[in-house]
């Protein structure tokens, strides 16, 4: 495994931050807040004298205060609320307690909590965070975005909505992805906060119960389709390269036609990408790459059926595609290595109403021809494990149950460490449990799951249920677009990201079963896949050379730590 200094544990910087407010004003921004830290002197400079209690709290109190509080609040939503309210408060405090607890809070600040919590979105409002671009704005965007009040962008996250996880529309209650998933940008790779911009592109929803509730906050209308929605993402994407030069720009958690067509009409004009579709690819690859590790396999010979052909579905294969022709496969040979199953069964060339984006694996109709099943109603799961024989088996298909114990137990009976990958969130809409694939594979089953899962006991031995957690790619990409001044975001920096995270997997995480890294490691790890998509950006022509000089000591350099600096006042 890779080894680099311990990015959580760097020197304390005491350069001076300047300033502008004082006052009251000072300790109501979140950014500039430090609550009870204050030290003497600056509560004398900065006009802050009787506004706090006497007493002056290190950050470590007030860490051990902000935990009591923490564990005080008794539902997981509650835990949520409570976050988001520091949050609110003392962005610095709020991180730092983050990167303390890694591993018990970001499950609450992001999948599987972030789900509720966006169904819930009306509801548990209390203040404004990022921009709401909405059909009134149209032909004013550009006005929108600049009245953004922090510094230059390094990252905008933006969501329309319409597919919220495995939850589907939730309209203006969307916008709790895209600010989850900032906090993970900064938590996991150091983005400063003021420099990342949550967006939500609303234009309406077909979710009748979000229509109907008075409490509502977003557009309060069907959602708009077709020439005119695409007008209004034309004209955000146009903005966004105007006012914000250079800024990183994801797309997340729209419907999976919109989302791979967004993809594809701005990949080529400034940077971006889409992390269901590309991050959710890389971690999926280092998942496997990891796995065969243990099953001592080559990649060209494993046979992997993805249950789902949505957007993520299409970005596993596509990515799995480019690693087998990056080994020397041809790419008919590695894309017949793939099969996908939709709700329709097993994608088949011919098929009726067969999306386009479905065609590239399609399998060919001969290939079925002599099966012995019933195709009135498309060949089912079940049936494909059983003729496939996969060693791989990814969920992305949002739909609970959907790998049942015949489906599991067939995919066992032929292979001896079945790699099985159910990944779809929240919890709920999970393919199955780890403990289910692990009792129907006799122990034998090497699982990665999408939500974090606890560790499973097995014939007296503990598994770690390793998470296949988008945060351990999407966020060192960012950074390393970011920093690296990355013209484009190309699948070729998300192979890099997926190789560099493989290696992360120690022979300890393996031997506990698991096939990623703990969570703790996260900054390490989104330092080193920073470095590799840098490397990667120049070897592609996307990024200047002379960003290969002092590259890792310049990257760690560009990751904001969650300390309290001091402060002088700027006239």
């Amino acid at each position: 495994m890779p080894q680099t200094s311990n990015l959580a544990e760097r020197p304390r910087s005491d350069a001076p931050v300047r300033v502008r407010n004082r006052g009251r004003a000072l300790i109501l921004d979140p950014l500039t807040n430090k609550g009870s830290a204050f030290p003497l002197d600056e509560r004398e400079a900065l006009g802050l004298l009787g506004l706090l209690p006497p007493a002056l709290c290190t950050m470590e109190q007030q860490l051990e205060r902000a935990y009591e509080n923490f564990c005080a609040t008794g539902s997981r939503i509650g835990k949520h609320v409570y976050l988001a309210a520091l949050h609110d408060r003392n962005e610095v405090l709020f991180f730092r307690l983050l990167h303390e607890h890694i591993d018990e809070m970001m499950p609450i600040v992001y999948t599987p909590v972030v789900g509720e919590a966006c169904q819930r979105f009306s509801h548990l409002y209390r203040r404004a965070r990022g921009l709401y671009v909405t059909l009134r704005h149209r032909g004013r965007i550009r006005e929108v975005l600049a009245n953004w009040h922090g510094e230059r962008p390094s990252v905008l996250v933006v969501t329309d909505g319409e597919r919220i996880l495995g939850l589907g529309d939730q309209g203006a209650g969307g916008m709790g992805i895209p600010i989850g998933k900032l906090c993970l940008y900064t938590l996991c790779a150091g983005l400063p906060p003021q420099t990342t911009v949550p967006v939500m592109l609303d234009v309406g929803t077909d979710n009748e119960e979000r229509l109907a509730d008075p409490l509502y906050l977003g557009v309060r209308q069907p959602r708009v389709r077709g020439e005119e929605y695409q007008a209004m993402v034309d004209e955000f994407v146009d903005a966004v390269d105007e006012v914000y030069p250079g800024a990183i720009l994801q797309w997340e958690d729209f419907l999976k036609e919109n989302a791979l067509t967004q993809l594809e009409r701005f990949r080529d004009r400034l940077p971006t990408f889409n992390d269901d579709i590309q991050g959710t690819a890389a971690v999926t690859l280092a998942a496997l790459l990891a796995a065969l590790r243990v099953t001592g396999g080559a990649l060209r010979d494993q046979r992997v059926l993805l249950a789902g052909a949505g957007a993520s579905a299409q970005g596993i294969a596509r990515l799995l595609v480019a690693a087998l022709v990056d080994e020397g496969l041809g790419e008919r040979e590695a894309r017949a290595r793939i099969w996908m199953v939709d709700r329709k069964g097993l994608v088949v060339d011919g098929r009726p109403r067969l999306e386009a984006f479905k065609q590239t694996f399609a399998r060919p109709a001969e290939e079925v021809a002599d099966w012995d099943v019933a195709r009135a109603g498309g060949i089912p799961l079940l049936e494909t494990a059983r003729h496939v024989r996969p060693t791989v088996l990814i969920g992305t298909s949002a739909t609970p149950g959907l790998f049942t114990e015949e489906v599991v137990r067939a995919v066992a009976a032929e292979v001896e460490r079945p790699v099985i990958l159910p990944l779809s969130n929240p919890t709920s809409q999970v393919e199955c449990t780890p403990a289910d694939a692990l009792a129907w594979t006799d122990g034998r089953a090497l699982v990665a799951t999408g939500s974090p899962f606890e560790p499973v006991e097995v014939a007296g031995r503990r598994v770690r249920i390793g998470q296949c957690n988008n945060s351990y790619v999407f966020p060192g990409v960012g950074l390393g677009a970011w920093a690296g001044s990355a013209r484009r975001v190309t699948d070729g920096m998300f192979l890099a990201a997926a190789r560099g995270l493989a290696e992360w997997t120690s022979p300890g995480d393996l031997a506990e079963g698991a096939l990623f890294p703990p969570l703790e490691r996260a900054r390490e790890i989104s330092h080193a896949v920073a470095c590799a998509v840098i490397r990667r950006a120049v070897e592609e022509g996307h990024a200047d050379p002379a960003q290969l000089d002092d590259l890792e000591q310049n990257v760690a350099g560009a990751m904001w730590f969650p300390e309290y600096r001091p402060f002088v006042h700027e006239d």
